[in-house]
């Protein structure tokens, strides 16, 4: 894949960034990163920070919007259980989902289809909560070619994005945000899937590397409705020991120099962001280049 320079010379930079300890680096993001020492701890501390802020949406009069990815999946099991149990409702909350696999035709994938988000979350958190628990369904919002040039204003009609979630993809993604040039003024649309974000995930999700099926199209919320969230807590994590990809772009996200080349450096930007990961993800890799 051709390569367009839209950003800072990245060499120098993580060669450097690599040198820092893990404490060094929690050092040097002034604030910004949080290291748990596993993922099982990682993925409640995420679970549980969402849980405070719907449990903060109870006490306000109108809507509370954030932005909620799919993926990672682990906090959603956590979250609906310590709703469930400290009787939390989310009949003030707006739940904005960052994005959805489109087919070659730019049609989304049917919600039966595995990687469908739409499909999976039900699954995972909605069937979960206890009904009475539970917003409206007009109030689970994905986007879709029909409501595509509305997303804006819905999201301004609710009040604003109070957080994005979301994960952080190996080339530097959120949402579905993929690097181009003057990505962080982009809002919501159909775009390509970086290729390096489709090898990364068509070898993760139990699919054999099946590239010649995973999806080459997306639609997403933009960068400026993530970046426009009055806090953002997004995450990375290799995830499984013998697969370190995110080391890199955990580093970049959080003393990179912001840059198009990786959307998520934009955060640094931001007024009120954090980015958390697992010890094992924070730690330099063993080889470095």
């Amino acid at each position: 894949m051709k390569q367009v320079k839209i950003g800072p010379d990245r060499s120098n930079e993580i060669k450097s960034i690599f040198k820092l300890s893990v404490e060094e680096l929690v050092a040097g993001s002034e604030g910004h990163l949080v290291v748990t020492n596993t993922l099982d701890e990682l993925y409640d501390y995420l679970a549980e920070q969402m849980v405070n802020e719907f449990r903060r949406s109870m006490t306000k009069h109108g809507p509370t919007a954030f932005i909620m990815p799919v993926g990672p999946t682990q906090p959603y099991r956590l979250m609906a259980e310590k709703i469930n149990k400290e009787r939390i409702s989310l009949k003030n909350c707006w739940f904005f989902f960052m994005d959805e696999y489109c087919d070659d035709s730019d049609q989304l994938i049917p919600s039966t289809h595995p990687l469908s988000f739409r499909g999976q979350i039900n699954g995972l958190f909605f069937n979960l909560v206890d009904k009475e628990l539970l917003m409206p369904e007009n109030q689970r919002i994905f986007p879709t070619l029909e409501n595509l040039d509305k997303l804006p204003e819905m999201i301004a009609d609710a009040g604003g994005i109070e957080v994005c979630y979301g994960g952080i993809g190996i080339h530097g993604h959120v949402a579905f945000n993929e690097p181009e040039a003057g990505v962080k003024d982009t809002g919501p649309r159909i775009l390509n899937i970086n290729d390096f974000t489709r090898t990364v995930d068509a070898v993760r999700h139990g699919l054999g590397g099946n590239l010649i099926n995973f999806p080459r199209r997306a639609i997403t919320l933009g960068m400026k409705q993530c970046l426009g969230a009055r806090k953002m807590l997004l995450m990375t994590r290799n995830e499984y020991a013998d697969m370190d990809w995110a080391n890199t772009v955990l580093r970049i996200s959080v003393l990179g120099i912001p840059g198009d080349d990786y959307p998520v450096t934009h955060i640094r930007n931001h007024r009120n962001y954090i980015v958390a990961t697992d010890r094992a993800t924070a730690t330099a890799p063993k080889i470095i280049i």
